[in-house]
This record gives C-alpha cells, sequence and structure tokens, in this order.
C-alpha cells in the first residue's frame, strides 16, 4: 500500500470513527473465506459495517480525532487481526458475535465503543447484547406513557353509561326545578348534621 493510499484510507476511517457512536473491535482471524462472507452476510442483514483494518491506520485515524471521545483506551485493543464492526444500535454487533459463534469460535471481542464508554474483553459481548437500543427504550417508554392514558380510557368508558345517565336526567328535569330543602345533599352542603 502507497502513502497516498494509507493517508486515503486514515481519512475515510477518520471520518467513519467520528460518525459512529457504537462499534466494536474484533479478531475473526483463523475463519475461512466463506465463513468471512457468511460473517458479512449476518452483519449486513443488521445493517452492520464490517471493516477489516490495519491496527496502524486506525490508530492514526483515532488520533486525529478530539481527545474528549477516549479514543486513546481503544490503542492497547489495536494489536493483532482486527476487524471493525460499525453500527447504528449498540448492541446488533454483540448479537451477531453471539449469534455467529454459536457453530463458529471467532470473532473475538477485544473492545466496543458504546457513546464514549469502552467495553473491553470478550468476556463483555453478554452484557453489550443485553443493551437495549434505541427503538426498544422508545417503545418501553411509549407504553409506559400509554398505560396511564389507556387506565383513563377504559375509566371513562366503563362509567361513561353513569355519566350519560346523569347528564339525561339533568336534561330531563321539569322546567324551573329546585332542589329539594333537606335533601341528602344539602345537610352536607350547609354544614349541618344530625347531632346538632
Amino acid at each position: 500500500m502507497t502513502r497516498t493510499e494509507k493517508k486515503k484510507v486514515v481519512k475515510k476511517l477518520t471520518k467513519k470513527f467520528d460518525q459512529s457512536s457504537f462499534f466494536y473491535l474484533t479478531d475473526s482471524s483463523e475463519l475461512t473465506v466463506q465463513q468471512i462472507n457468511q460473517l458479512r452476510g449476518l452483519c449486513y442483514e443488521q445493517d452492520i459495517e464490517l471493516k477489516v483494518v490495519k491496527n496502524k491506520l486506525a490508530i492514526k485515524a483515532l488520533e486525529a480525532l478530539p481527545a474528549d471521545r477516549n479514543f486513546a483506551d481503544l490503542y492497547s485493543a489495536l494489536k493483532g487481526p482486527t476487524a471493525i464492526m460499525f453500527t447504528d444500535t449498540a448492541n446488533a454487533p454483540a448479537k451477531v458475535i453471539k449469534e455467529f459463534r454459536k457453530s463458529h469460535e471467532k470473532p473475538v471481542l477485544k473492545a466496543a465503543y458504546i457513546d464514549a464508554s469502552i467495553y473491553e474483553g470478550d468476556d463483555q459481548i453478554d452484557s453489550l447484547a443485553a443493551l437495549k437500543s434505541k427503538e426498544e427504550l422508545i417503545g418501553e417508554i411509549i407504553g409506559l406513557l400509554g398505560s396511564p392514558i389507556q387506565s383513563v380510557l377504559s375509566a371513562l368508558d366503563s362509567g361513561g353509561s353513569t355519566v350519560v345517565n346523569l347528564l339525561t336526567a339533568l336534561e330531563e328535569r321539569p322546567e324551573g326545578w329546585t332542589p329539594t330543602p333537606g335533601a341528602a345533599g344539602d345537610s352536607v352542603a350547609d354544614g349541618s348534621s344530625e347531632e346538632q
């Protein structure tokens, strides 16, 4: 690879890292071409971009970005063969890795970058797979917001006939009708009681 080609790769990777809130560093070495293609297919189905990169170029790309993104903590994971999984859904690569490893030993998770948090080591796969996606969280919030509304609607629906009957009775009362003094509601309204 020429120096010009390396600069182009670094520029593309810098842009990709800059636009990504979630990515995984994995080791997929020792997989056959057929197995890599199968893994790429699973990634494609989940909108995950899988890129095999040279570690030095990945480090140069990460170094070009602001230090507050905490990318420096990933440098130690960029040793040996590296494939990067870029995604818009934080837990999707972990789920793909778990599924793929039901029949293969790799890929192995080296590290994951999730909204400036770093998860290091393959033992983090289960934790990452358990993360809720943005869509799942929104669905839960909508469900929670819908619960009180549904309760109110149910109460109105079940008590609706009582309200309708009351309104009908008020509407059908004779003209000039006034409440009878001493009716059950009057003693409460004027503060009197039978004990006085």
